[in-house]
C-alpha cells in the first residue's frame, strides 16, 4: 500500500489554510488530516520522546482510518547528539513512547534521520549499527544526506539488515545525495524536503524559511514516478510518501498532488486549503468536507521546531498521471543542523 501525507499536523501557520478558521469546539487537526491522509509523519519524536498517554492518544485519534499508519521520527540523541554513549534510560523513554504505536498496528516506521554533515565512516557505521541493534524491533527506515553513503555496500547492508533506506529530495549542493528510488526492506520511503536553495544551510535561517517552498507538478512528476517505481518492488509491502515541506500548508499541497498523480485521479482535500493554492492544486484535488465528531483529548504534540508548548497548526480538479520510470558504543563526531 503507498500512503501520503505531511510531515507534522500541529502548525500555527496552517490555521485558515488547512484548518478551517471557524472550527467546532473539540476540532482534532490529527483527526481531521487522516479523513484526507494515511499517514503522518511525526516530527516532536525527534526532539524529545513521547510520553505514553500521548502516543496512546494519537492512536485514538485515527482510529476512524483502518489504513493510517504513523512514522515518527527517532530522538536526536541517537543521530545528532553523539559525543558520548547513550543511557539505557534514555533508550526506555523512546521505547515507551513508540510501544503504544506499535502495539495497536499505527506505527509504520521509525526514521532515523542523520544530517549532512554525517558522511560514511567506520565511525559512523558503527554508530549506525549500535543504533539499529538498539531499536530492531521497530520498522526503521535510515535518511542519511551525504553523498558518500551512496555506495552499493551501503545498500547491502541494509538490506541485510531489514532496513529501509528513505529517498529524499533536497536542495542539491557540493556532495548531497541524489534523488533515488531505492528500497533495501519491505518498507519503501520517500521524504521531500523543498529546494529552499537560498535558506537550506544558511545558519540564522528558521524553520519556516527553510521548508518555504512549493513543488511545481513538474518537479512531482519524476517522484511520482519514483513511487510507482518502489511499490512494484517484490520484497515492499508499504511505501510512505512524506511531504515536509511544511510552511503555510505546501506539504499538504504537495502531497495531494503526488497522490493524484500516482493513482491518475483527483485526490479529496481539506477545502480551505484552495483559497491558498488553488491553482496549484486545479488539476490534482478536489475540496471534499468530512463531518469530523472526534475530539481533541489535549495531547497535541507534535512540534516541529522545539518541545516547547506551541500549537502548529481549499478548483474543481481533472486527471494528471505522471510516467513510470524504471550496543551503545560511543564515537565523537560533529553534529549539524537536521
Amino acid at each position: 500500500m503507498i500512503r501520503y501525507g505531511p510531515a507534522g499536523f500541529q502548525y500555527k501557520d496552517w490555521e485558515g489554510i488547512v484548518y478551517p478558521t471557524s472550527r467546532p469546539k473539540g476540532f482534532d487537526p490529527l483527526g481531521y488530516l487522516a479523513h484526507y491522509f494515511d499517514t503522518i509523519e511525526i516530527n516532536s519524536t525527534f526532539y524529545g520522546p513521547a510520553r505514553a498517554t500521548t502516543a496512546e492518544s494519537w492512536a485514538r485519534r485515527v482510529a476512524h482510518n483502518p489504513d493510517f499508519r504513523f512514522t515518527a521520527k527517532l530522538y536526536q540523541r541517537f543521530t545528532h547528539k553523539r559525543t558520548s554513549a547513550w543511557t539505557q534510560a534514555e533508550v526506555d523513554e523512546v521505547r515507551a513512547g513508540f510501544d503504544p504505536l506499535m502495539e495497536r498496528g499505527k506505527l509504520g516506521a521509525v526514521l532515523l534521520q542523520f544530517p549532512w554533515s554525517f558522511r560514511r565512516t567506520d565511525e559512523n557505521r558503527e554508530w549506525v549499527a549500535d543504533v539499529v541493534g538498539t531499536f530492531g524491533q521497530y520498522p526503521l527506515v535510515l535518511e542519511v544526506r551525504h553523498e558518500s553513503w551512496n555506495v552499493a555496500a551501503f545498500y547491502e547492508e541494509l538490506m541485510e539488515r531489514g532496513i529501509g533506506f528513505v529517498n529524499i529530495d533536497q536542495p542539491l549542493f557540493h556532495d548531497s545525495i541524489k534523488p533515488s528510488a531505492v528500497a533495501t526492506s519491505r518498507v519503501g520511503y520517500v521524504r521531500v524536503h523543498g529546494r529552499n536553495f537560498q535558506d537550506w544551510f544558511r545558519k540564522d535561517a528558521g524553520r519556516d524559511a527553510r521548508y518555504n517552498y512549493l513543488y511545481p507538478p513538474h518537479e512531482l512528476q519524476p517522484w511520482a514516478a519514483r513511487t510507482q517505481e518502489l511499490a512494484r518492488e517484490p520484497a515492499t509491502d508499504d511505501v510512505f510518501v512524506v511531504t515536509n515541506n511544511h510552511y503555510r500548508g505546501k506539504a499538504v499541497a504537495n502531497a495531494l498532488m503526488l497522490q493524484a498523480m500516482v493513482e491518475g485521479k483527483p485526490a479529496p482535500a481539506p477545502p480551505p486549503l484552495f483559497d491558498e493554492y488553488g491553482e496549484a492544486l486545479a488539476d490534482f484535488a478536489v475540496p471534499e468536507e468530512f463531518a469530523t465528531d472526534e475530539r481533541n483529548d489535549g495531547d497535541d504534540e507534535d512540534l516541529p521546531e522545539k518541545p516547547a508548548p506551541a500549537k502548529k497548526k481549499t478548483s474543481a480538479a481533472k486527471k494528471k498521471t505522471a510516467t513510470p520510470k524504471k550496543k551503545t558504543s560511543a564515537r565523537k563526531n560533529k553534529s549539524a543542523q537536521p
